[in-house]
């Protein structure tokens, strides 16, 4: 489809999405027409005021006639000056795409390229255009694959997809937004509802009443009915629009084997999705490790340790490289499948070009280190930065453990509170343990129905993986409590705990007495052993 017909069927679908919304108060008008005409004036009122809140959204939707300047994602603009080597390069590939080049790079935080395009007249005028370059991706792509990657999105450029695309954009905007407006209003609906029946009960309750159970399953239904009618014409504008989009990756691959090379394209599209996923294991184990404790990395290192962490397991990658996902991430997804894409590129003939720039593409920037700490000033939020830096990871993992043991609370935690009134504790867990009532204990533990009815050998085996887990933990905390603990940082493998052995030398096993204290007869010895060699709490500070 050419690119007069793209923009003729988003016009289309964008004046559908108006007339759906005349359509909807036509007969909101008409239903209250009819209603003067025959309903009994008293309840006339109240539909007459259900459908002027049903107007609402409505009207708001139709005179969304101007969709809000897009906003430029978080991150680092750079300038030829700041990183004349990733300009010269994204230059050149524009002139070999035959395209325009744009006018800023924006340095991201995401595994990710895009570009964007800020065109007048619904698109049918070119404006200023934006490239996005997420960091992390610069981390494990070579620079031969970092070049398909932007010849990709230079691809979009040259096939007027970020022009024309600001047409479709703001159909989708703009039924999403009348969604919103809907189910916004039904969420009201329910939580007032939910809070006046609240109140009743309350009041009951003080009247030594029966109180009624809380029930709100009609409430904000008429949004919700109105929500969906636009949520049924959201479904059929993606899907309109999906198979083009879909075909524009599919081109804008063929170009960046053109331009990049048939190999690099294929191997910057099995990184990506490895990347991704690394990333987001990096983020929750490693980055922000210490948020809990009010910790942060080393200047520099929020970002910079992806880099360590990729060295470090370049093994797991290799799985992830191959197993590329093989169906789209939702039916409205405009990315055909990776493994598709991947298979397509393979398939090109082979073009010679296999040893072509090889270095990391990190390098295309002056200054790496001070990029990456640029990058934390301007995609952190103002409370994260206030966090205290640690002088290395070691000090982070060491604080984010003492500070997250310290707070423990577990299964285990809240079933011990019905045999103490004190604080659960671990010595309160150990006596309930030696007063024979560690299987009624496990018995309050969450479980599944299989597990609750099971018996005997059966349900101990059933609940011992849960009880020793939870055990272990508040060992742990009891351990970090009077500095028992050494804790070991790797970016290869999870951190792992060492107890110290006792002033006079001994060592203890924790896993072993945890496991003797949970066996069928269970045995505190060891574990009471592991702890009596240890300060006692007080007299160690925390």
């Amino acid at each position: 489809m050419g690119a007069t017909l793209r923009a003729l069927r988003a016009f289309v679908l964008l004046a559908g999405f108006y007339l759906l919304g005349v359509f909807l108060l036509a007969a909101l008008a008409g239903a209250d027409y009819l209603l003067y005409l025959y309903a009994p004036a008293s309840i006339a009122a109240k539909l007459y005021f259900v459908s002027a809140l049903l107007a609402i959204p409505l009207v708001r939707g139709l005179f969304m006639l101007r969709t809000p300047k897009g906003e430029e994602l978080p991150g680092r603009p750079v300038t030829e000056t700041d990183e004349p080597d990733l300009w010269r390069t994204v230059r050149e590939l524009a002139e070999q795409v035959g395209t325009r080049a744009p006018s800023r790079i924006v340095l991201t935080a995401d595994v990710n390229a895009a570009v964007s395009e800020e065109a007048r007249l619904l698109g049918l005028l070119p404006g200023p255009r934006r490239l996005y370059l997420g960091i992390p991706l610069m981390q494990g792509l070579t620079e031969a694959q970092l070049r398909a990657v932007i010849a990709h999105e230079l691809g979009h450029y040259s096939n007027s997809d970020t022009r024309l695309a600001a047409i479709t954009v703001r159909g989708r905007a703009q039924v999403l937004r009348t969604i919103a407006h809907f189910e916004e209003r039904a969420d009201r609906t329910v939580a007032r509802e939910r809070t006046q029946q609240e109140k009743r009960n309350a009041k009951a309750e003080a009247k030594g009443k029966k109180t009624k159970e809380v029930d709100t399953t009609g409430a904000g239904i008429t949004y919700r009915t109105m929500a969906k009618i636009y949520i049924g014409y959201a479904k059929l504008y993606f899907r309109a629009t999906l198979a083009t989009s879909r075909r524009q990756e599919y081109a804008a691959d063929a170009t960046a084997a053109r331009i990049a090379g048939r190999d690099a394209s294929a191997s910057a599209l099995r990184e990506i999705p490895a990347l991704d996923a690394a990333f987001g294991f990096y983020m929750g184990s490693y980055a922000t490790l210490g948020s809990e404790a009010r910790l942060l990395p080393p200047r520099g290192e929020v970002f910079g340790g992806f880099g360590r962490m990729l060295s470090a397991r370049r093994l797991e990658l290799v799985g992830l490289r191959t197993e590329l996902p093989t169906e789209p991430s939702s039916p409205y997804d405009s990315h055909p499948p990776i493994a598709d894409r991947v298979h397509r590129i393979e398939a090109l003939p082979a073009d010679g070009r296999e040893e072509e720039a090889k270095g990391a593409a990190l390098a295309l920037l002056t200054d790496p280190e001070r990029t990456l700490a640029d990058l934390e000033d301007a995609v952190l939020t103002d409370e994260v930065r206030q966090f205290r830096r640690t002088g290395d990871w070691q000090e982070l993992l060491d604080g984010a453990m003492t500070e997250g043991l310290s707070d423990l609370s577990t299964p285990l935690h809240r079933a011990l509170a019905f045999y103490t009134k004190d604080r659960p504790t671990l010595p309160a867990l150990l006596q309930v343990i030696d007063d024979g009532q560690l299987w009624q204990l496990a018995r309050r533990l969450p479980m599944s129905e299989e597990a609750a009815s099971a018996s005997g050998r059966a349900f101990r085996e059933f609940a011992r993986p849960v009880m020793q887990k939870s055990l272990n933990s508040m060992a742990l905390a009891d351990l970090s409590a009077r500095s028992r603990l050494r804790w070991e940082f790797s970016w290869s493998e999870a951190a792992t705990a060492h107890v110290l052995p006792a002033p006079d030398g001994t060592e203890h096993d924790l896993g072993s007495a945890v496991a003797t204290a949970v066996a069928d007869h269970p045995d505190t010895g060891p574990l009471r052993a592991l702890l009596a060699s240890a300060p006692r709490e007080t007299d160690t500070p925390r």
